[in-house]
């Protein structure tokens, strides 16, 4: 062969190799979405005057059965649950047939437990049902979960539990109940295929899924009479969830008496910390506006201070004349670490100084804790939203409390006593605003009490979260959507 031939050759065999170097591995097809389809079902669905011990559900491709304990419901409850297992195509389902009552209508519902093997699609929305009587239970109880602080539909999921009209108030804590379903988003709920029966009904928060309630920071709901299902849905029954107060004085009692005993034996508790303090101000640049008009200074001592109050100052400088105005100092019983220091008011953008003079705090055996001085300026007028809130007439009574809440901080809580509320110094955040109906008259909210069949107080929502911004004033009423406007739109437009 020539060296043409060759160089031809040698072309042909580059070609050839680049176009196997582009080849790609086929695409895959669209997803498949489709759940698994129900083929065949045994014993068949909606039997009557059958105790059934054992159901084999087949479908048309492979599926797996996930957190069947928390997705799978049988109502009534039996004492033991059902074992839901999945191999291959089938899903067998075990239930202890002696515990099951005579004359009682079952309904097993699935929830998303069956899924198909590779994509997850949930063969979702099927309840099994059968009857060990002659009938089908078919009544029914419909209703709505609120969150009982907020006064706006629960959105946690929580489960809705019936037991037996002639039980304890007490068995909500002991024993499971007889039935069970779970709310939805909007704290909507219903039962279907009860019994003509006299039932107390609860709504639970369950922490660790035991169906019973364990107090510490699980949430309650209770309706203060018996209730009995019908075949109408016009009957709708509301259950305000709430979280208890958790006991904790025992606790602060037998920690306070383990101090005091180890100081009278003349030497600090084991692991004790030298004495020290923490302060909410930001002292690293004057030149910056750190320090929120809304706030009051905060000393967080490691002990129990013994103060000299008298050695605790806060001035501020303006046109060369340094004023120091009388401050308040407030401590409370919960937090006794604590000390507030509360002007009459803050001027805004002004450098303030805090003075702690020696000798200003001591601890209990009158160790000193060291001086100190905190120089701050306060933020600016323009830093912050302002607020007019309208009330109608029918909030014009002291019983009401009205509390506006940040994510952070509570910026007004205080009885009605006008149809306008005005607030001028608001930080840029969201807002949720409500009234509380103050059946006590202590001005704040108070949860309920289940054993003591006390439901907590009621709250009216405003109908959504407010958003302030920096120099914007708003205007609201209390039953309609705000409305904005720019600073020195003379409050704001409506």
């Amino acid at each position: 062969m020539n060296i043409g031939g060759c160089r031809y050759l040698l072309l042909v065999l580059l070609l050839v190799c680049a176009g196997c170097a582009n080849i790609t591995a086929p695409t895959g097809g669209k997803r498949d979405a489709t759940p698994p389809k129900l083929i065949k079902i045994a014993p068949s669905d909606s039997l009557l005057n059958t105790k059934v011990s054992r159901i084999y559900i087949d479908f048309d491709e492979y599926i797996v059965v996930s957190d069947a304990t928390k997705e799978v419901e049988l109502s009534p409850m039996l004492p033991i649950a059902p074992v839901v297992t999945g191999n291959n195509r089938r899903v067998t389902v075990k239930i202890v047939d002696s515990l099951l009552e005579p004359n009682t209508t079952y309904r097993l519902s699935f929830g998303n437990a069956i899924k198909d093997l590779h994509e997850s699609n949930p063969f979702s929305k099927y309840t099994y049902t059968f009857s060990t009587g002659a009938y089908f239970d078919s009544l029914q109880l419909l209703g709505q979960i609120i969150n009982a602080a907020t006064g706006l539909p629960d959105s946690s999921g929580a489960w809705v539990e019936l037991y037996s009209g002639a039980e304890a108030d007490s068995a909500v804590v002991r024993h499971k109940p007889k039935y069970i379903t779970k709310a939805d988003g909007k704290g909507v709920f219903t039962f279907k295929g009860l019994p003509k029966r006299d039932f107390k009904i609860y709504a639970l928060k369950d922490a660790n899924n035991n169906m019973v309630y364990d107090g510490n920071g699980e949430q309650i709901a209770f309706n203060n009479t018996i209730v009995t299902p019908g075949d109408s849905t016009a009957n709708r029954i509301v259950l305000k969830i709430f979280e208890e107060i958790a006991d904790t004085a025992a606790k602060r009692k037998t920690d306070s008496l383990q101090k005091a005993k180890a100081l009278r034996m003349g030497k600090e508790p084991k692991g004790e910390e030298a004495f020290s303090y923490l302060i909410n101000v930001d002292s690293s640049d004057v030149s910056k506006r750190t320090f929120d008009l809304t706030n009051d200074i905060k000393i967080i001592f490691n002990k129990i201070p013994v103060l000299a109050r008298q050695k605790i100052t806060l001035s501020y400088d303006s046109a060369g004349v340094t004023y120091t105005p009388e401050c308040r100092y407030k401590t409370d019983s919960a937090h006794p670490n604590q000390l507030y220091v509360i002007p009459p008011h803050w001027a805004e953008d002004r450098v303030y100084t805090l003075k702690l003079a020696k000798g200003f705090a001591k601890d209990t055996t009158g160790k000193e804790i060291m001086p100190a001085r905190f120089s701050f300026r306060t933020w600016g007028d323009e830093e912050y939203g302002k607020l007019k809130l309208h009330l109608p007439t029918k909030y014009y009574d002291r019983k009401y409390v009205l509390l506006i809440n940040s994510d952070k901080d509570t910026v007004a809580n205080t009885p009605v006593s006008d149809t306008m509320v005005k607030l001028v110094h608001l930080r840029p955040a969201r807002y949720t605003i409500r009234l509380i109906v103050d059946a006590n008259g202590n001005g704040k909210w108070d949860t309920g009490d289940l054993f003591a069949k006390r439901q907590p107080e009621e709250v009216v929502p405003y109908n959504e979260p407010v958003s302030v911004k920096a120099g914007w004033d708003m205007v609201i009423d209390f039953d309609t959507k705000p409305t904005t406007g720019k600073k020195g739109d003379k409050g704001g437009v409506r």
